[in-house]
């Protein structure tokens, strides 16, 4: 083990006690594609102990220009049957659960209550915010993340303590007219540089070190090559986590 994690275990700021931490954890990634493809590489390489991939998709050709877990043979394969494969390929002390499905509210808690942390790599707004109310009910921490073209943002919660997803965002926009535009994007660096501060939230989470990623929107731009960071606070207007909050239950959103 010493041979596989020693230049992690050389820093000060895990040694030998921040690597069993990292051993013990355990990772929920709500998406196997882009974010949760550069995601779960890092998090496999830092030993993890124990990461959870949720995804009810298949490989297509078009996820390959992003999607570094899958390869041009895993096309029509399970994408999570595929990322396992290559997370356990890369360490193989890992243990990776599959689950063949889609991240619903009938079924949220059952996943949420076997891991410590979530990664929101979900590529639609309904999910993030159903990963938003789902994780605020089981008090789970999580790293949410978006992209769209050359932009992406990400922010790291937790619920009862900081600013949550719906503080900023409060609910999902009604829904565009699938045939009325073609999907834009994104590049496919992007998930790279947004998945990689994912995995390292999450690491920091468990080590208890540096300052997470919390109360501030981290937002790139690849175009102009700017990082910005917004401040951002719990809104007590919040349906979520606010005084009044309207929303009770994961998937109840009245």
């Amino acid at each position: 083990m010493f041979e596989r994690y020693c230049r992690q275990i050389s820093m000060a700021e895990i040694g030998m006690e921040g690597q069993q931490k990292l051993l013990s954890a355990r990772v929920l990634l709500v998406g196997a594609g882009g974010l949760g493809s550069v995601a779960g590489f890092y998090l496999a390489a830092a030993g993890i102990g124990t990461i959870g991939i949720v995804d009810d998709d298949t490989v297509e050709l078009s996820n390959l220009q992003r999607q570094i877990a899958h390869c041009t043979s895993d096309i029509d394969r399970m994408k999570v049957d595929s990322a396992a494969e290559k997370l356990s390929a890369l360490n193989p002390n890992v243990t990776i659960r599959s689950y063949r499905e889609r991240f619903v509210a009938v079924t949220a808690s059952r996943l949420l209550k076997e891991y410590d942390f979530v990664i929101d790599a979900t590529d639609n707004l309904p999910s993030k915010f159903l990963i938003a109310d789902a994780c605020h009910f089981a008090r789970k921490p999580y790293s949410h993340a978006g992209i769209l073209r050359f932009f992406g943002q990400t922010i790291t919660v937790l619920p009862g303590e900081t600013c949550c997803y719906r503080c900023i965002f409060n609910s999902v926009p009604s829904k565009a007219d699938p045939e009325s535009c073609a999907p834009e994007g994104p590049l496919g660096v992007l998930p790279g540089v947004i998945g990689s501060i994912q995995a390292t939230e999450a690491i920091k989470y468990f080590l208890g070190c540096g300052n997470l990623l919390t109360d501030r929107l981290l937002t790139y731009d690849a175009l102009a090559m700017n990082f910005r960071v917004i401040a951002a606070r719990k809104n007590e207007n919040c349906p979520l986590c606010g005084t009044a909050p309207t929303i009770h239950k994961p998937g109840n959103t009245k």
